[in-house]
């Protein structure tokens, strides 16, 4: 019972085990508990905490490097806690160098999550799909990668190395960074910002055997190339980061022009959940039963009687 009110961990070990499974792993985007428990309702094996999303929910501002980590784990904490499926979470550039990489590793394992990328731009970073990135050497990057890895205390612990240079340095140049990195121990390379099928392609070729996660970034730089198509060319985790963020913008603007206009909501009600189906969704029917069992006892049973106050 109390297992559906607080979740328990072994998230990293369930995402290590779906790798090594040979499956594909779709992971879409959730911005908050609520996004990710729809996520797990629809019945994908895995969620991602999406920065921009994060971004957008917490701060109402774009992805441009204004939350700091400790914002950043604390939602990706909150969203561990609310879902049994493995959280793969964004960690921007590790907030610092090698050491302050040593930090971040340690808070988002200790907030539940299973497993983390880290980039290699330049602080403070700005989406992937947006122009004017600036990435730092891929030495440093590499040092960031290996104290990644030597940080985790769960050897299950999944590190993801991104590389953003494809906009800034070119593709080739980009794959070069992605070597660097596995040979610094990422357990997935993540090459950010294709711009077309055949650079995803090339970028598969490239790495015969590694885990590769690719980015469907809804209206981004890079094409909405098939499921069907990335599983066939061997992507192993394929995250829709933002889908969520914008049906759920889509939706409550809706609503608010319904308000506007008609006084209230009346007339949208029948495309909404239910009161009583959205308070069973959130765990309500879950919450009287521990109350239930946990009430303290009345004066029958041997409890104070108020009388005697």
């Amino acid at each position: 019972m109390t297992a559906r009110l607080t979740r328990g961990g072994g998230g990293a070990a369930r995402l290590r085990a779906l790798l090594e499974s040979g499956q594909t792993i779709v992971a879409p985007g959730a911005f908050d508990p609520l996004a990710a428990r729809l996520v797990e309702e629809a019945g994908f094996p895995a969620v991602y905490m999406t920065g921009f999303g994060t971004s957008a929910a917490l701060l109402g501002r774009p992805d441009v490097g204004l939350l700091t980590m400790t914002e950043m784990v604390d939602n990706a904490g909150r969203i561990a806690a609310c879902v049994d499926i493995p959280v793969i979470a964004d960690a921007d550039t590790g907030y610092g160098n090698p050491l302050n990489v040593i930090r971040t590793v340690g808070a988002y394992e200790a907030a539940g999550v299973a497993g983390i990328h880290i980039e290699d731009q330049v602080a403070p970073k700005k989406c992937g799909h947006m122009e004017g990135k600036i990435v730092i050497p891929a030495e440093e990057m590499a040092a960031k990668v290996r104290a990644a890895v030597e940080a985790r205390t769960q050897p299950e612990f999944v590190i993801i190395a991104r590389t953003d240079a494809r906009a800034v340095e070119g593709l080739e140049r980009a794959l070069d960074r992605a070597r660097m990195y596995r040979e610094a121990g990422a357990d997935v390379l993540f090459i950010e910002a294709v711009v077309t099928e055949a650079e995803a392609e090339e970028a598969v070729r490239a790495f015969p055997g590694v885990p590769l996660l690719f980015n469907w970034a809804e209206g981004g730089k890079t094409p909405p190339i098939g499921l069907d198509r990335l599983t066939e060319l061997g992507y192993r985790i394929i995250i829709f980061p933002i889908s969520t963020l914008l049906a759920a913008t889509a939706a409550m603007r809706r609503v608010l022009r319904e308000i506007a206009a008609a006084g209230t909501p009346a007339a949208a009600m029948r495309e909404l959940p239910t009161f009583g189906e959205f308070v069973d969704f959130i765990g309500l029917p879950q919450v009287r039963e521990a109350e239930q069992r946990y009430a303290a006892p009345g004066p029958e049973f041997g409890g104070s009687d108020d009388s005697d106050v």
